[in-house]
């Protein structure tokens, strides 16, 4: 198939990670490939690993890797990169040189539109990044109770119009199912007030992300992946992280700082804080942004930011 996807802050992200070409390193989304191949390029006796739920992206590059695969230089997993440390320990594997994360839905998902991700195409409200779970945003919509759609709204969609929209929700479904993404949509446009549906985007926009997030419980499946790949890191060790929405910069940045402050000590302990070591370091203080002519040439870009974290030192534990 087609797999045409647009990869941002490509060389950026690459560049943080330092490429030792002798390294392991983990591209934990692997999607279109294009981070995976820039790592392939500097890597000689190095390994890499690439990750994703999806079949379609496993598919498509075991074709396009397949030489570099059948050398042993790249391993696809087809999983969820929670699982990140059980897999790699599985092969032997207890520290990496670098790891990257591109957040989010690719192109692709977005583009094919029987995949339900998108308020521009009329599908079935499917929204699954992995077609081998359950859960899907049709079950959500129609089947969780009042109070659980609010919070999933609220919470990872930051609608202020969450609750009107619920409601709505709610009435339709006494009715009959809510079954593809342009009922969905036409419900949300009816919660909203016409002045409100005139400006900031699709009035659907933030209600899809919403659903979509906790279909792939992506917050949680992002803190279970970064707290292991932070303790994967080696000496030296790095991680670059390409997020598109606040909630999943919010919560890199806060685990990132957690990471590189000093730890609170036990009154009268006789240190000083020059005498305590911290285990990390910020690659960057501020976020990377693209550059204007990259969001001209990928208006996808425009959200994104990029940051990373060093391993500069190894606790005794």
């Amino acid at each position: 198939m087609n797999f045409e996807h647009t990869t941002v802050l490509l060389h950026e992200a690459i560049a943080l990670l330092d490429i030792n070409p002798e390294g392991i390193y983990v591209d934990a989304t692997l999607g279109g490939g294009g981070h995976t191949g820039e790592i392939l390029k500097q890597l000689t006796t190095g390994k890499l690993y690439s990750f994703d739920q999806d079949d379609t992206a496993i598919h498509y590059n075991k074709a396009q890797y397949a030489d570099e695969i059948t050398a042993g230089k790249l391993i696809l997993v087809h999983q969820n990169f929670r699982n990140l440390t059980h897999v790699l320990h599985q092969d032997g594997i207890t520290s990496v040189n670098g790891i990257v994360y591109d957040l989010g839905v690719s192109s692709v998902q977005f583009d094919d539109g029987q995949r339900g991700f998108s308020y521009n195409y009329d599908a079935e409200l499917d929204m699954r990044m992995d077609q081998r779970q359950a859960l899907t945003a049709k079950i959500i919509v129609n089947e969780w109770p009042f109070n659980d759609l609010l919070r999933v709204l609220s919470r990872y969609g930051e609608d202020r119009f969450a609750k009107s929209i619920a409601r709505k929700i709610e009435q339709y479904r006494e009715k009959q199912l809510i079954e593809t993404t342009f009922e969905l949509v036409d419900i949300i446009k009816d919660a909203i007030p016409a002045p409100a549906r005139r400006k900031g985007g699709h009035p659907a926009k933030r209600t899809f992300q919403a659903l979509r997030v906790a279909v792939n419980d992506e917050l949680g499946a992002l803190e279970d992946s970064l707290t292991q790949a932070i303790d994967l890191l080696g000496i030296n060790g790095k991680i670059s992280v390409i997020t598109f929405q606040s909630l999943e910069d919010r919560l890199v940045k806060q685990m990132f700082r957690e990471k590189v402050s000093l730890p609170e000590l036990p009154a009268g302990l006789p240190l000083l804080p020059e005498q305590i070591e911290v285990d990390y370091r910020l690659s960057n203080r501020k976020p990377i942004l693209p550059s204007q002519q990259e969001i001209a040439h990928n208006h996808r870009a425009e959200s994104a930011k990029l940051r990373g974290i060093e391993r500069i030192h190894m606790s005794d534990e």
